[in-house]
C-alpha cells in the first residue's frame, strides 16, 4: 500500500494526515485523492509539491512501489 502523507492545507482539505491507498502510478494516486477528498483536496493539489523519494510526481505515469511513501506539501508561508 502506498501512504501519503498529508501536510498543512493539504492535511486540512484531506481530513486527516496519513493514508493508504492501493495504487501502480502517480495518475492513479491523484485519481483516488480526489475521489477520496473531493474539490477541497483537488484544489490544493493544483498549487502543491506531491514527491516520493525526492521525486516530484509531475506526471501521470510515473510508476509507484507499493511500500512508496508520497508526501503532499501545499505552498508554506511564514516568516
Amino acid at each position: 500500500m502506498v501512504t501519503i502523507r498529508y501536510f498543512a492545507a493539504a492535511a486540512d482539505a484531506a481530513g486527516t494526515a496519513v493514508e493508504t491507498v492501493q495504487v501502480a502510478t502517480a495518475g492513479e494516486l491523484r485519481a483516488e485523492m480526489g475521489a477520496r477528498h473531493g474539490a477541497a483536496l483537488e484544489r490544493v493539489l493544483a498549487r502543491s509539491a506531491v514527491l516520493t523519494e525526492g521525486l516530484r510526481l509531475d506526471s501521470d505515469d510515473i510508476p509507484l512501489r507499493p511500500d512508496a511513501v508520497v508526501d503532499v506539501l501545499p505552498p508554506f508561508a511564514g516568516g
